[in-house]
């Protein structure tokens, strides 16, 4: 399977920080946003990954991860000139795609819980249909809703509604077989420009192929997509990690634990962070030379 990372947009509801820089570069608590959302992809052992982001700051994310070696998977890039919706994604990375199937993810957004692996996993090993995340929210207008019916089976998927029939958005996770492409192909433009990642969702329903998860109560699912939900965001990323000790998002550990990387590369990287985010990874060393 193969991974996509959207990281593009103007990040408008960011402004002025956004002006200089891209929103998936600004930090959440102790590494940048786009930090989690590699670590998403790589819990779910995709090692073949897509970033898709502005032409300005293209050269932003070749420098921070390179061609993704230094990690054991493969980064490539290219560029979405104008936010013309997160459909695109699947045509601009087509040729990246190929015969595959597909993960996307929204570079905003971060996951956390307990089993979350588990539950990625059995996404990635679905052999045909789409895998979406539901979430509970408190305010639904602001989301893609899902409806139901009196059996709790998905009926309709609603971008964004005035009234809307549950509380259960649409995360900005989604798995998909390689029929994605063609889907994405027939799109035709919303009221507001954009091809419609709802529509490809909804196309997916009327075949009868679309599997909904849903992230219950043990899960955290937070968008970071204003200037009130990056404080939230890496308030919560610290209570956990100081209570805690482990770090989350943390793409240096998460390869190692997957076996991408040597005991001996990740001491190397973690040698070259006069930080604690290094002494972390130097503690994680230690502790499995001990053990």
């Amino acid at each position: 399977m193969k991974g996509i990372i959207l990281a593009g947009g103007k990040g408008t509801r960011l402004y002025p920080t956004t002006r200089g820089i891209c929103k998936q570069l600004i930090p959440i608590y102790d590494k940048p946003m786009v930090y989690y959302a590699l670590s998403v992809l790589m819990l779910a052992g995709i090692k073949d990954i897509l970033i898709i982001t502005t032409q300005n700051a293209l050269i932003n994310f070749q420098d921070l991860f390179g061609k993704g070696e230094e990690l054991g998977v493969n980064i490539s890039y290219a560029a979405q000139d104008q936010p013309r919706g997160i459909a695109e994604s699947f045509l601009i990375g087509k040729g990246f795609i190929g015969k595959d199937k597909v993960c996307l993810i929204l570079g905003d957004n971060i996951f956390f819980g307990h089993g979350l692996p588990d539950l990625l996993q059995d996404a990635v090993n679905q052999e045909e249909g789409a895998t979406i995340f539901g979430y509970y929210v408190r305010d639904p207008r602001r989301y893609a809703i899902i409806e139901f019916d009196e059996k709790e089976n998905v009926t309709a998927l609603q971008e964004k509604p005035a009234h809307p029939r549950s509380n259960w958005a649409v995360t900005g996770l989604y798995f998909y077989d390689n029929e994605v492409i063609k889907i994405a192909e027939t799109l035709v433009p919303s009221a507001r420009g954009e091809l419609e990642i709802t529509d490809v969702n909804n196309a997916y329903l009327a075949r009868g192929k679309l599997q909904l998860t849903r992230l219950g109560r043990g899960y955290a699912w937070l968008d970071t997509g204003t200037c009130d939900s990056l404080i939230d965001a890496s308030m919560f990323i610290k209570t956990i990690e100081d209570r805690q000790g482990l770090k989350i998002g943390c793409i240096e550990e998460i390869a190692y634990r997957m076996g991408y990387l040597t005991r001996d590369a990740l001491e190397k990287i973690a040698r070259q962070i006069h930080t604690s985010y290094g002494e972390y990874l130097l503690r994680i060393v230690e502790e499995e030379r001990s053990s």
